[in-house]
């Protein structure tokens, strides 16, 4: 990499003390005034071998992996109308509970809310405090309420809306400290092929999520087991993650701690983020790209079950159990899709990282936009032909999941180590936020609003032939809701092109705080 005298940096003002750290009395992170417990020493930083960062990674993808598919079990099965419900494991809640579609949805609601507002907490704690005993304790929460959540009785159906909160605090402990792991065991570009493993399993933690939540509650009779199989796996982890995982100190993987940056406040933690430009304009792109594979998730069963219905491919299901078919393909697709996607994100990014200094966000922003146009196809098609409308979203989803892994890799490079935790909490709440939390509610509301229009114009000419709620509109009604994805797309396009005009400068602004 070029050296240089002198740079521009995009923080100014910011308040990081540097000090020398070759004595060892100080580590990434340490106070200077107050002895760190929880910074490996010298001989523990020794002892992590690159067989056991190898192994360490595994143990993480391996959770990261249990994670996705727990927060899609219940989730990837939701669909507005129960007439045309596409799989068991919801439907069946609804019906043993006895609540009703919008009380229902408080089991994701709740879920992700409590993730997104605990995550700048776990951020906090694990910039200052011991990253493995933290994701340990998650990880007892997670296995403790989802479990829990499989024995809740009839009469109580708050307990288990209280329980799926709970299990947003351990997500929310694991999530924000893993990658920071990762990053300070690996650096360069094989941090970026290993980053790249990790983010791999959520689209196949997601996408198994949809096919066992359902195959395990239509095997059993039972909705319980579907919700028991990721803690009882997640037992295994939680041994993995107590004996296989090191606890680096905080940017050991730049510069074996060379240099020590003393902790901050978290005010000033903020502050620097907030001026951190590439930060900024990614965590933004990243919230546009949530939108999109959010509002895809929840919908895009639904839709195409309705395609098939208005072309008299299947009739409309009025009682369970329904044809699941449309979840398993959704979700295989999104296995197989993620896996290719990710893979060649990261190719791309390690062959062009040295040629072009910008590469990275210049390849978020291609599969943003050229991902878009495929959808809007896709959207389309789906009224006269179910097989291109998944040929569509295949490739769509391929070109979305060419930025899982060099996202992770943008803010671990831009952001110094011992902010880094704090970076990835904060971009979780705000992409959750303005992304996944909110768009599979607005579309179901745009969905409503065709409708209601629709039924105020029904007055003269051909609109007083047609039934608001026939087949057609139905489908009509969320296809015009769907197609606002495309459009979010293209602006998370945008914001990542915005990326490209600073990474350069912020990128060498952070190694030379490091450095």
């Amino acid at each position: 990499m070029e050296k240089e005298t002198s740079i521009v940096s995009p923080q100014p003002r910011e308040k990081l003390h540097l000090s020398s750290c070759m004595s060892g009395s100080y580590r990434y992170g340490s106070i200077t005034c107050e002895p760190e417990d929880n910074i490996a020493s010298p001989e523990e930083t020794n002892t992590i071998s690159p067989k056991r960062a190898y192994v360490a990674v595994a143990v993480l993808c391996y959770v990261n992996l249990l994670n996705y598919m727990d927060r899609y079990t219940i989730a990837g099965e939701y669909t507005n109308h129960p007439e045309i419900a596409t799989g068991r494991v919801l439907p069946s809640i609804q019906k043993y509970f006895s609540i009703s579609d919008s009380t229902s949805g408080l089991l994701q609601t709740v879920f992700i809310c409590s993730f997104m507002l605990l995550a700048p907490i776990f951020g906090y704690l694990g910039d200052r405090y011991n990253r493995k005993l933290i994701m340990v304790a998650g990880m007892i929460a997670w296995i403790v309420t989802t479990l829990g959540s499989s024995f809740i009785t009839q009469s109580y159906f708050w307990v288990l809306v209280l329980m799926r909160a709970l299990v947003g605090t351990g997500e929310a402990s694991y999530v924000t400290i893993a990658p920071t792991i990762i990053g300070d065991l690996f650096t360069g570009t094989k941090r970026t092929l290993m980053i790249s493993f990790f983010y791999i399993f959520i689209p196949v933690g997601s996408g198994l999520g949809y096919i066992l939540g359902a195959k395990i509650a239509s095997a059993t009779g039972d909705w319980r087991w579907a919700l028991r199989l990721n803690p009882i796996l997640g037992g295994l982890g939680l041994v993995l993650l107590v004996f296989l995982i090191p606890n680096p100190p905080r940017g050991a993987s730049e510069n074996q701690g060379a240099t020590c940056i003393e902790r901050t406040s978290y005010w000033e933690d903020v502050k620097y983020l907030l001026r951190n430009r590439s930060f900024v304009w990614s965590s933004l792109g990243v919230t546009a790209m949530a939108f999109v594979t959010g509002a895809l998730a929840f919908w895009t069963p639904t839709f195409l079950s309705r395609a098939r219905v208005l072309q008299g491919l299947t009739p409309a299901c009025t009682q369970e159990p329904c044809d699941p078919s449309d979840s398993y393909i959704f979700g295989g697709i999104t296995v197989a899709t993620g896996i290719v996607g990710v893979l060649i994100g990261t190719s791309i990014s390690r062959k062009l990282r040295d040629k072009v200094p910008n590469a990275d966000p210049l390849i978020c922003a291609v599969g943003m936009l050229s991902s878009s146009p495929c959808l809007f196809i896709a959207i389309i098609l789906a009224a006269t032909s179910i097989p291109a409308t998944y040929a569509c979203i295949g490739i769509g989803e391929t070109l979305l999941s060419l930025n899982w892994a060099i996202l992770a890799d943008i803010l671990l490079y831009v952001v110094v180590p011992t902010r880094r935790a704090t970076a990835e909490a904060l971009q979780i709440m705000v992409c959750h936020l303005l992304g996944d939390a909110g768009s599979p509610y607005l579309l179901g509301a745009v969905s409503i609003r065709c409708k209601r229009l629709l039924k105020e114009e029904l007055t003269e000419g051909f609109l007083s032939k047609v039934k608001p709620d026939s087949a057609d509109w139905r489908f009509r009604s969320l296809e015009y809701s769907v197609l606002l994805c495309p459009f979010i797309g293209v602006l998370g396009g945008l914001f990542f092109l915005m990326t490209a005009l600073y990474i350069k400068a912020d990128r060498k602004a952070a190694e030379m705080l490091i450095k």
